[in-house]
């Protein structure tokens, strides 16, 4: 599944991140990378952007992006 797929107030682990190179270094130069917990904390109305919490920090993400990084659940 996709970070795109998850609902908010879940939390998710990168499995890896994918998509085209210049956005793949981008997502993973702000710490998006394997292993990281990720939270769902808002969705905006249209569904575009996303606000997650990483590392300690909100980052927002375009739709398209959320969708090339995978992961996995953690809890609900």
């Amino acid at each position: 599944m996709t970070l795109f797929d998850c609902q908010v107030g879940e939390k998710a682990e990168v499995l890896g991140v994918s998509g085209e190179r210049a956005i793949r270094k981008r997502l993973i130069d702000m710490g998006i990378t394997t292993g990281t917990v990720l939270f769902i904390r808002k969705v905006a109305p249209m569904g575009d952007p996303i606000e997650i919490r990483c590392r300690g920090y909100e980052l927002s993400l375009r739709k398209e992006e959320a969708k090339t990084i995978e992961v996995r659940r953690i809890d609900r």
